[in-house]
């Protein structure tokens, strides 16, 4: 009995520690009212740091704010906090759709803001609408995605955060561009007016390997996490390395394998032209997993049924 009281005790006390910071103001406060480039810098050296020990208390720590599900982790045992952060799946962890015609999760995450893209506006949350010129930043032209489709996926600390390919395709074009650490949350979304485009991003422009449309990437990063490693770019991408820079490349993905990673949790927002539609259950606030159904062709049927 006295066990399970003090496992009671525990839960309870971390319940109220998280509803504690949860409250919007506060959670605001704390995550943008502060040296927000300062101490992102300060938590990529901390999180590099090669400790077994110091990665197991760093882990408890961050557990008292999140619920850190590590079950599906390749390992288990971490030197470092940045190598919990970008843990690997075990094999078989995600299933990836194989349906020619549909556009997969790049990653797992909640879905946001999704739709149509109306006028070269999207929205990031409800009243707060951006252009999607901006986002794309100065350099890139943004047109063949009038009319598309678009879905932004928060990743939160505590999930996998490598991004994969949505499709088979070639990414043909990365721009960086560098900027603020803005936290990425809802409460931050419904008060920040265009965050997505003041922060951190790469857009990664591509095009599919079965009927050639384009469609694109934005990973965005956020406080403590303006990092983005690409796999196919033998360049770390982050604030020290200021932006805008285009990096042209021909980089060949089949669907679901790995582009690269956050090195925390962020934002992708995923853009296909017209002729996509959302799939059927995709909406804000759902969960999804990297490899599930995100948008599909429209008037395409299953191949496998």
């Amino acid at each position: 009995m006295t066990n399970l009281s003090n496992l009671f005790d525990s839960h309870m006390k971390t319940n109220l520690l998280r509803r504690f910071f949860l409250q919007e103001d506060l959670n605001f406060l704390l995550t943008n009212r502060v040296p927000r480039l300062l101490l992102t810098r300060w938590m990529g050296w901390f999180s590099h740091l090669r400790s077994p020990l110091l990665a197991r208390l760093s882990i408890r720590v961050w557990r008292l704010f999140t619920d850190v599900d590590l079950s599906d982790a390749r390992h288990q045992h971490f030197d470092s906090l940045h190598d919990c952060f970008t843990r690997e799946l075990q094999p078989g962890a995600r299933v990836i759709d194989p349906d020619p015609a549909v556009l997969c999760s790049p990653s797992d995450g909640i879905v946001g803001a999704c739709g149509r893209v109306v006028d070269g506006m999207v929205l990031q949350a409800k009243g707060f609408p951006y252009s999607i010129g901006e986002l794309f930043g100065p350099s890139q032209d943004p047109s063949v995605f009038m009319n598309g489709s678009y879905i932004t996926l928060r990743l939160t600390s505590s999930m996998y955060h490598r991004f994969h390919a949505p499709q088979n395709m070639t990414v043909e074009h990365v721009t960086y561009l560098s900027g603020d650490t803005w936290n990425v949350n809802p409460i931050a979304l419904a008060r920040v007016e265009r965050l997505f485009c003041r922060n951190e991003r790469a857009v990664l422009r591509a095009r599919l390997t079965e009927g050639g449309q384009p469609i694109a990437l934005v990973p965005v990063a956020a406080i403590l996490v303006a990092s983005i490693r690409l796999h196919f770019l033998d360049v770390l991408l982050h604030l020290r390395y200021r932006g805008a820079n285009e990096m042209p490349c021909t980089a060949h993905c089949v669907k679901g394998q790995e582009l690269g990673w956050f090195e925390h949790g962020s934002t992708i927002i995923v853009f296909a032209p017209p002729g996509f539609e959302l799939c059927e259950g995709i909406k804000t606030g759902r969960q999804v997993r990297m490899g599930q159904a995100l948008m599909r062709v429209i008037g395409a049927s299953s191949r496998l049924a």
